[in-house]
C-alpha cells in the first residue's frame, strides 16, 4: 500500500500509523526541527520567556502538531490553554492543509481564574466554526490534552514523551482495546513497533509558519480608521506591532498607514 505524503518534505516528519488488533491511531515525531524553528523565532523577535513557560509551550506544541496530523486535511485549528499555576496562557494555531503550526506565550495580563481552561476552535470550508471547552487540573500540557480528548473529542487519547524531543500520541478508534489502551505505559510505547502490528498510513511534514507579514500587519490597521490609528501612533512616525498569533514583531510607518487609509476611502467612494 502506498504511503500518503503531505506538506514540505523539509519540515518535521509526523508518521501516522494504525495499530492493528488494538484499533488505535499512532502519531509520532521527533520534534527537533520544529523546536529549532521556534527558538529561531524567539531569537529573531527578541522574545524572552521563563524556562518554565517555554517548556510548557514546547510540550503543548508537540501535542498540538500530533493532533493536527491526526485530523482531516481541510481544517484550521487553534488551542488556548490557560494555566493558573504558573499563571500563563499558551496559544497554538495550525493549518492541516498547509501543514503549518505556530503560536505564542502570553505571560502578562493573564486573567486569574478558579481553574485551568482549554479552548479549541476548528474551522472548515463552508462550515460554521466549532468551539469546545474543558477545564483541567495540574500544570502538565500532555495531561491537559488527554483531558480535552476524553471530554471534548469523545474518544480518549494518550500522549507520551519518549525521548527528550520525541513525542507520540495514540487515539482510540471504534472497537479499540480499552484495557490495553488504559494500561499502556512508557516502556510498551517505546517497543510498540516490535510488539504490535503497526502499519504506516501517512507521512505529514509540518513547519513552523504563522503566515504573518508586514503587509498583513498594515492591512490590520485599515479597519481601525483614522481615530484608531492616531490613538496607536500618537505622535510617532514609526511603531512596532506584534502578530497576535505568533508575537512576531514588525515596524510600521505612519505615512504608509495614512496612504492605505486614503486609498480605502477612495475605493468606498
Amino acid at each position: 500500500m502506498d504511503v500518503l505524503e503531505t506538506g514540505d518534505r523539509n519540515g518535521l516528519e509526523v508518521q501516522c500509523s494504525f495499530v492493528r488488533g488494538k484499533n488505535v491511531l499512532l502519531a509520532k515525531a521527533s520534534f527537533s526541527p520544529i523546536f529549532v524553528e521556534y527558538f529561531l523565532h524567539l531569537n529573531e523577535n527578541k522574545l524572552n520567556f521563563s524556562e518554565t513557560h517555554v517548556e510548557l509551550f514546547k510540550t503543548a506544541l508537540a501535542a498540538f502538531t500530533l493532533h493536527c496530523a491526526s485530523r482531516p486535511r481541510n481544517e484550521v485549528l487553534s488551542w488556548t490553554i490557560s494555566f493558573q499555576k504558573p499563571l500563563v496562557n499558551l496559544f497554538l494555531v495550525g493549518d492541516t492543509e498547509l501543514s503549518t503550526v505556530s503560536g505564542r506565550i502570553f505571560d502578562t495580563d493573564v486573567k486569574v481564574e478558579k481553574f485551568n481552561s482549554f479552548f479549541q476552535e476548528v474551522s472548515r470550508p463552508g462550515k460554521p466554526i466549532h468551539r469546545s471547552f474543558v477545564d483541567f487540573s495540574g500544570c502538565d500540557s500532555l495531561l491537559a490534552v488527554e483531558k480535552f480528548y476524553s471530554q471534548s473529542e469523545q474518544r480518549p487519547a494518550r500522549l507520551f514523551q519518549l525521548d527528550e524531543e520525541e513525542y507520540a500520541m495514540i487515539s482510540a478508534h471504534p472497537d479499540w482495546d480499552e484495557k490495553w489502551f488504559k494500561n499502556l505505559d512508557y516502556d510498551q510505547m517505546k517497543q510498540l513497533s516490535t510488539t504490535e502490528e503497526v502499519n504506516l498510513l501517512e507521512r505529514r511534514f509540518y513547519s513552523w509558519d504563522c503566515g504573518c507579514s508586514v503587509d498583513k500587519m498594515y492591512e490590520l490597521m485599515v479597519p481601525m480608521g483614522l481615530e484608531g490609528v492616531e490613538s496607536i501612533f500618537e505622535d510617532q512616525s514609526m511603531i512596532t506591532v506584534s502578530c497576535p498569533r505568533c508575537a512576531g514583531k514588525f515596524e510600521l510607518s505612519r505615512s504608509r498607514v495614512d496612504a492605505l487609509l486614503s486609498l480605502s476611502k477612495d475605493k468606498i467612494k
